[in-house]
């Protein structure tokens, strides 16, 4: 008897919703937008959000929610498993539980929204758009910063301040990322812009016109110095490969790591690495956000 009373205990446990191994969980929602309706947010909320509820969270704003979670959901059958990412960090005890909120993408407006509106000069920015579409960068640094966010820190238990709030993106995504720090450092504290289209127009372009690319590096420069400043305890991450669409932004790439040494940034607020070999694609992408984010957050204790 006294076995198969340890036996039904044992029965017990493994079927108690506490024994299950806790990952977090997924909410998703529409959030409103006055510049663009609504649109659509997935939330990774990280082990123990439901049961420590005297406890607030650091976020990180991640670009193109479409592939960071979800296979089903994904553009190309890749993901980020960003969840999966920071599981292993917050396990590890090597940064404290935090919350994701993966913001989708529009789909065919998705180098519009992302673009940096104010890092190229204005004729410059003018023939982009005349070629693009009218550029949304702007407004969606905006969206992000003044409603997003104040939604987000209304209904979840967040820290609200600037070096507990991160926003991350690769390519576009990455350049949005990087300009968001620059534009709103009252609400953003750290970026990590991966795989940053830093030529911000295709490449192709760039060998049929003499003199382009050296005026966009000029563009880089220029913002830059007016509008990123000193880091004042912000962080910042930048990254890229050697392969695909990422074999052409070294060129830009260092421009910009030139500029933003000189500005001040050092290796304890600014890291910036190269990946040989490496594509631009999510794969690469999920095999280094682990790095990327034990840098980044590294002082998001637990």
């Amino acid at each position: 008897m006294r076995g198969l009373f340890a036996f039904l205990l044992l029965l017990v446990a493994a079927a108690s919703p506490a024994a299950a191994a806790d990952d977090g969980r997924f909410v998703e929602r529409d959030v409103a937008s006055s510049a663009f309706g609504p649109i659509h947010v997935t939330l990774w909320l990280p082990p123990g959000y439901d049961r420590d509820t005297g406890r607030r969270y650091p976020v990180v704003y991640m670009q193109d929610a479409q592939n960071l979670f979800f296979l089903d959901r994904s553009n190309f059958r890749k993901v980020w498993a960003a969840d999966k990412a920071a599981l292993g960090l917050i396990r590890s005890g090597k940064v404290a539980p935090f919350i994701i909120v993966g913001i989708d993408q529009p789909g065919k407006e998705r180098y519009q929204r992302y673009f940096p509106v104010k890092v190229p000069s204005e004729p410059m920015r003018e023939f982009i758009a005349k070629g693009a579409g009218p550029l949304q960068g702007d407004g969606y640094v905006a969206f992000m910063a003044d409603e997003l966010k104040p939604l987000i820190d209304r209904d979840y238990r967040t820290r609200p301040q600037p070096r507990f709030t991160a926003i991350a993106g690769s390519s576009m995504g990455g350049l949005i990322s990087i300009y968001t720090l620059a534009e709103r450092p009252d609400v953003f504290g750290k970026a990590a812009a991966v795989s940053t289209h830093t030529p911000l127009i295709d490449p192709d372009m760039l060998g049929k016109a003499p003199g382009l690319a050296a005026t966009i590096q000029g563009s880089w420069r220029n913002y830059l110095y007016h509008q990123l400043g000193a880091p004042k305890g912000r962080k910042l991450w930048m990254d890229h490969g050697t392969a695909t669409l990422d074999q052409y932004y070294a060129p830009y790439q260092s421009v910009v790591d030139a500029e933003i040494h000189r500005l001040g940034w050092t290796d304890k607020q600014f890291r910036t690495r190269v990946y040989p070999g490496a594509e631009h694609e999510e794969n690469a992408w999920a095999r280094r956000l682990p790095e990327i984010f034990g840098w980044l957050l590294s002082d998001w204790k637990p």
